[in-house]
Formats: structure tokens, sequence, C-alpha cells
């Protein structure tokens, strides 16, 4: 090897072990070892569990809009096959990093053809809150498989 290509090397191996040194010492401080299972996941914005679960849950209906970094998912209207006289549209807010019960929250809006129009009606509490609960126990259960 003649001796510039052995500085070239030299050189270019002292930049990096430099640049590695600089990014170990980033934030003066020691970093914590990773939690694979936290329940504060900010990757994505939101609780990565949380927005996992809740795209699973409403997969059934086609989406309008889903944004992780402000934690909103809107369905279009969804119409099930056995009963086509009345269609929902879900929004689904993820209101906080932490897996946490009161970190999601879905608003349903729902209408019913009469006279070949579609015409809103009331949506029940229990729905809403059944929805969410089901977004709880599957982003805990995701979580759960992140530890196993």
């Amino acid at each position: 090897m003649n001796a510039n290509r052995l500085a070239s090397t030299v050189s270019r191996g002292l930049l990096v072990t430099l640049a590695l040194a600089g990014l170990a010492a980033c934030g003066g401080r020691e970093r914590p070892t990773a939690d694979l299972a936290a329940s504060q996941v900010t990757t994505i914005g939101v609780n990565s569990y949380l927005w996992r679960a809740a795209l699973e849950t409403v997969s059934f209906a086609p989406l309008l809009q889903a944004d992780s970094a402000g934690g909103v998912i809107v369905t279009d209207w969804y119409a099930n096959p056995q009963n086509p006289g009345e269609r929902v549209k879900l929004t689904v807010s993820i209101l906080d990093q932490d897996l946490r019960a009161d970190a999601v929250r879905v608003a349903a809006s729902r209408q019913v053809n009469q006279g070949g129009g579609w015409v809103d009606a009331p949506v029940q509490a229990a729905t809403v809150q059944q929805l969410e609960g089901i977004i709880l126990t599957k982003a805990r259960d995701l979580r759960r498989q992140a530890v196993s």
C-alpha cells in the first residue's frame, strides 16, 4: 500500500472514530437501555400500540384519513351488508403518548336511509365505549406480545 492510500485510510478511520465518539457523548448523559414494551412509544407521534390497535379495530371501514403524527383516524361511511339501511362513520383520536385508558377517544356518526336519503340518527353511547374498550384491549395485547 503506498503512503497516500495509507494516509487516506487512516484519515477516514480517524474521522469515523471521532464521529462515533461525538454521537456517544451526545447529550452529555448516560442513556437508558431500550424497553421494547414501554408504555410510552413516540416514534410516530402517538402511542404505537394504541395506533395499531385503532387501525385494526376500524379496518372494516374504508379510511379517509390516518394521521399518525396527530393521532387521528377518520373512516368513510360504512354500511354493513346485512343492514344496508344504516351506515356509520368513525373518528378515532389518540390523545396521549402513553398507553392509558383515557388516551383514546372514539366519535361515531350514524345515518339511516329514509325515503332514499340519509338522515342523521343517534349513536348509542355503549357503541362508542365498546369500540374504545376493543382498542384498549388490542393495544394491551400488542404490548404483551412485544414483551414475550
